[in-house]
C-alpha cells in the first residue's frame, strides 16, 4: 500500500517535476497540494500568480488543494503559524511526510525539516541534488509548458519575464544563473503537460515592478 503524503506546491516547474516523479512512485500517494496564498493580493505568495489561475491549474491536475493564507509582508513567525496549522492537520490525519521541490539549498532544506519535526512530520525531496540543467531539459522534453512570472532584476533583465520556459530560454540564460532558478533568479507557472487534463488558459498582462522584482501578470481567460 502506498504511503499518503501532502505536497508543498508553488505551481512552478520544480513543483511539477516533483509531481511528475511522485506520480510514477510505487511508494507514495498524494493526498493534496498545499500552497501559500497572500490574501491582500489574492495571489500565490512569491510567484504573484492569481489565485484563480492556481485553482484552475490544480483542477486541471485533478488534485485536491489546501490554501494556506498569509497577509502581505508576513514575517517568518506569521508564516510558520499558518503553515503549522496545515502540518497539524496532516498529522491528525495520520500523514507522516511532506514533499518539497527543493534541489540544492541545504539551509532551506534544514529549515523545513526543523519546522516539520515540531509536528512529528518528516520531509522528502524527490529532486534533491539532481542536475538543474538536466532537470529543466527533462521538463521541456516531457512536454510541460510554463511561463516565467517573476524575475529578479539583479540576475536577469526584464526580457526574461513572461517568457516560455523552452530550449531558447535555457540557452540564453546568462552565466551564473541557475537553469531552474534555484537561487531565486526566476519563478514560473506551469499551464500544460503530461499530468494536465486540459491546458490552463490565460493571457499575458502587463509587467510591473513590485518589491524589487519584475512580475508578469497572467490574466485568466
Amino acid at each position: 500500500m502506498k504511503e499518503p503524503i501532502v505536497v508543498c506546491f508553488s505551481g512552478g516547474k520544480d513543483s511539477l517535476l516533483m509531481l511528475h516523479e511522485l506520480n510514477d512512485s510505487e511508494d507514495f500517494q498524494i493526498v493534496r497540494l498545499v500552497t501559500t496564498v497572500t490574501t491582500d493580493y489574492e495571489r500565490i505568495s512569491m510567484h504573484g500568480v492569481r489565485r484563480q489561475l492556481l485553482r484552475a491549474q490544480v483542477s486541471a491536475l485533478g488534485m485536491p488543494l489546501q490554501e494556506v493564507v498569509i497577509p502581505a509582508h508576513a514575517n517568518n513567525a506569521v508564516y510558520e503559524i499558518a503553515m503549522g496549522e496545515a502540518w497539524e492537520q496532516a498529522a491528525r490525519e495520520g500523514i507522516r511526510k511532506v514533499a518539497f521541490g527543493d534541489i540544492f539549498l541545504q539551509d532551506l532544506k534544514d529549515y523545513r525539516l526543523r519546522h516539520l519535526s515540531q509536528f512529528g512530520l518528516a520531509g522528502i525531496f524527490p529532486l534533491w541534488e539532481q542536475d538543474t540543467n538536466r532537470l529543466l531539459r527533462q521538463f521541456i522534453d516531457c512536454g510541460y509548458r510554463a511561463v516565467t512570472v517573476c524575475v529578479d532584476p539583479k540576475r536577469l533583465d526584464e526580457t526574461f519575464v513572461g517568457r516560455e520556459l523552452d530550449a531558447e530560454f535555457l540557452n540564453e540564460l546568462p552565466a551564473g544563473v541557475d537553469p531552474c532558478g534555484e537561487n531565486g533568479e526566476f519563478h514560473s507557472f506551469v499551464y500544460d503537460g503530461p499530468l494536465f487534463r486540459t491546458p490552463v488558459r490565460f493571457a499575458r498582462g502587463e509587467t510591473v515592478v513590485r518589491d524589487s522584482f519584475y512580475f508578469c501578470d497572467l490574466v485568466p481567460e
